[in-house]
């Protein structure tokens, strides 16, 4: 029985770390198609959530039942209290990566981010996509040293998020106020995309030592 219950706490962490996948492509996706102006890879971004929303749901509905049936405690009790936070912290990162999507959508055929700001929103993609790559190992390996690390990747998207708003408010920006705010809210979508990450991490930490993290 105790080997059937390890089995399933090991298919919980390794939905989790699926999870992860699917948020890490849909966000890499639904980049791509903002940068390319591609409107089908934005459909499919859209589309494909709903893997995302289903997984959350299995993961929860195992997580209530050995909650209910195993009467876990310590780190087992740790795992899946975590476990029910990060789904949503995932979920909320997809939707996220959804509404980049539908920005690409509603500016198809045009570019929805103007050429002189297209480094900066690269940029914040790329650092978005590796904080939830770092996200797997993190989880994978319950590395502590990896999780604390991701707090000064957070801090490059911070500045990030000030650099895109200097330009918007720049003497040079020649625009317009729809751009404007299509930026605004695309720099707003990766920076929480960040902060899912971070917490995530943080959680790990919570789960692998008992303690909150001391840098919170």
């Amino acid at each position: 029985m105790r080997d059937a219950y390890s089995d399933q706490l090991d298919a919980i962490r390794d939905d989790l770390v699926a999870m992860t996948r699917l948020v890490r492509a849909a966000v890499g996706s639904a980049t791509t198609a903002l940068l390319e102006a591609d409107a089908a890879l934005a459909e499919k971004v859209i589309s494909e959530d709903a893997a995302i929303d289903a997984l959350r749901v299995k993961i929860e509905d195992e997580s209530f039942e050995l909650l209910s049936l195993q009467n876990p405690v310590a780190g087992d009790l740790r795992m899946l209290v975590a476990s029910l936070r990060m789904v949503s912290e995932f979920e909320r990162m997809g939707d996220l990566a959804v509404h980049v999507a539908k920005i690409t959508r509603l500016r198809v055929p045009e570019l929805a981010v103007p050429e002189q700001i297209v480094p900066t929103i690269s940029r914040m993609a790329a650092v978005a996509e590796v904080m939830v790559a770092k996200v797997e190992h993190i989880i994978q390996a319950s590395d502590v040293a990896a999780a604390e690390e991701l707090e000064a990747v957070d801090e490059e998207m911070d500045k990030l998020r000030r650099s895109s708003f200097r330009e918007l408010l720049g003497s040079d920006w020649t625009y317009g106020v729809e751009p404007a705010v299509d930026i605004a809210l695309l720099g707003r979508y990766y920076e929480r995309i960040a902060d899912h990450a971070v917490s995530i991490a943080r959680r790990v930490v919570f789960l692998v030592t008992g303690e909150q993290p001391t840098y919170v």
